[in-house]
């Protein structure tokens, strides 16, 4: 397999500096992968897909703002800051025409990016948040995210307890998390990571549904698109991505059975197989 490098960039988002790590390596025409909000980073989703994908395409991955190796400032995270700081990064890496794979929410940066008129080839959209108004378990989070002193007891722990982390990626996956991938997010993760999870959860979380669905602008989009989505995800319901096959007029919909929220950790490699057929 191709071997991958760290790289670091500096990029100026909503008038702050950052210092950006990400993930690279490979030849031909760009993939760039974006990692889903908090217990995620380039290596946590993309350990396996990065150097299986590189041998066909550039991929690049990066840490965003709060999470892995990259800057976590002490301020607010909302999806339009992750937008801004996706097109930037594209901007200071040279990449004018990527394709766009996003997981979760960085599903939902990759959508959004493609809609506000970011110029991409191709959409992978795994898990992905932005396709839906709202989840059972909406109401009860948005609850506790109000509530300051609920969300401390919710969280506590989290950035050092690797018990914590193996049962929060277990609540994600249809079985035991593998070890490796407990280290990894271990490695990636801490009290500033859960911050600003906590944030961008606050932004979006609110009283009456999500407040970034793009369900409704689905066919704007004029580019190939493919919708992978565990068939046990317990977060974000595998008709979100049946529906928004139907609504894209040049889609693909993969339904990973046996899979939960993390497809390109769960089942690597047919999740490296059908982004390779695809893109």
């Amino acid at each position: 397999m191709t071997a991958i490098s760290s790289e670091r960039v500096d990029l100026s988002v909503d008038g702050e500096d950052i210092d950006l790590h990400y993930r690279t390596g490979g030849e031909g025409a760009p993939l760039v992968f974006l990692h889903g909000i908090g217990l995620d980073a380039a290596t946590v989703s993309w350990r396996h897909a990065l150097p299986a994908l590189a041998d066909d395409r550039t991929v690049y991955a990066p840490d965003l703002p709060g999470h892995g190796d990259s800057d976590k400032p002490d301020r607010e995270y909302t999806t339009a800051y992750y937008l801004e700081t996706v097109s930037e990064f594209l901007d200071a890496v040279g990449v004018e025409r990527p394709a766009l794979a996003g997981l979760s929410m960085g599903g939902a940066l990759a959508l959004g990016h493609a809609l506000d008129g970011g110029p991409v080839e191709r959409l992978v959209l795994v898990d992905s948040y932005g396709l839906g108004a709202d989840a059972y378990w909406r109401t009860m989070a948005s609850s506790v995210l109000q509530t300051p002193i609920l969300g401390n007891m919710l969280w506590q722990g989290v950035s050092t307890s690797r018990p914590a982390i193996r049962t929060g990626l277990r609540s994600m996956g249809s079985g035991e998390p593998p070890q490796q991938l407990v280290d990894d997010v271990d490695d990636a993760i801490d009290y500033q990571t859960v911050r600003a999870m906590r944030r961008w959860q606050r932004s979006e979380f609110q009283c009456r549904g999500f407040r970034t669905d793009y369900s409704d602008r689905l066919d704007e989009l004029d580019v190939p698109t493919m919708l992978v989505h565990g068939a046990a995800d317990p977060l974000l319901p595998r008709h979100w991505s049946e529906r928004a096959a139907g609504a894209v007029s040049d889609s693909r919909l993969e339904i990973f059975e046996n899979c939960g929220h993390c497809p390109p950790r769960e089942r690597p490699e047919r999740f490296n197989r059908a982004v390779r057929a695809f893109c």
